[in-house]
């Protein structure tokens, strides 16, 4: 089974977004365990994701990929991060450059979003990513 944590800012105020990500979740609970770390401060984010031996940064200057790209790319990190993956997603002053130096840093979009939406269209593309590679009509 692959585990990925989400480590972000803040916590899920909507209760439309968390009944969102929970359907996403209960599809994904036979083929992964998601993981949401919520922190306070930058400060608190940057000194956990340090702690991670390598994550990817959520950041709109980041590799952009459509959803088949971005399923081969999670399908390969987990392979070779023994089936464990961390996403770092920033604040509203987004991450910081000791954060982005050096990691990964892909781009949902070049729009910005909440850090509660991000969280949930992040999970949705996680699901994609599965459904993709499993060769089910989701995707379509």
């Amino acid at each position: 089974m692959y585990k990925i944590r989400i480590l972000s800012l803040g916590k899920t105020k909507e209760a439309w977004l968390q009944t969102a990500l929970n359907e996403y979740l209960k599809r994904l609970k036979a083929t992964v365990t998601i993981e949401f770390v919520l922190t306070k401060t930058n400060h608190q984010l940057e000194d956990l994701a340090m702690k991670e031996k390598g994550f990817i940064c959520l950041d709109p200057q980041g590799q952009s990929l459509n959803s088949q790209e971005f399923s081969d790319f999670l399908l390969q990190k987990l392979e070779e991060r023994d089936s464990r993956l961390t996403f770092v997603i920033g604040g509203a002053e987004g991450l910081s450059n000791n954060l982005k130096r050096e990691q990964t840093l892909i781009s949902l979009s070049s729009m910005t979003f909440t850090h509660q939406l991000t969280r949930l269209i992040l999970v949705e593309q996680i699901y994609r990513a599965f459904e993709i590679s499993k060769g089910s009509h989701y995707h379509k």
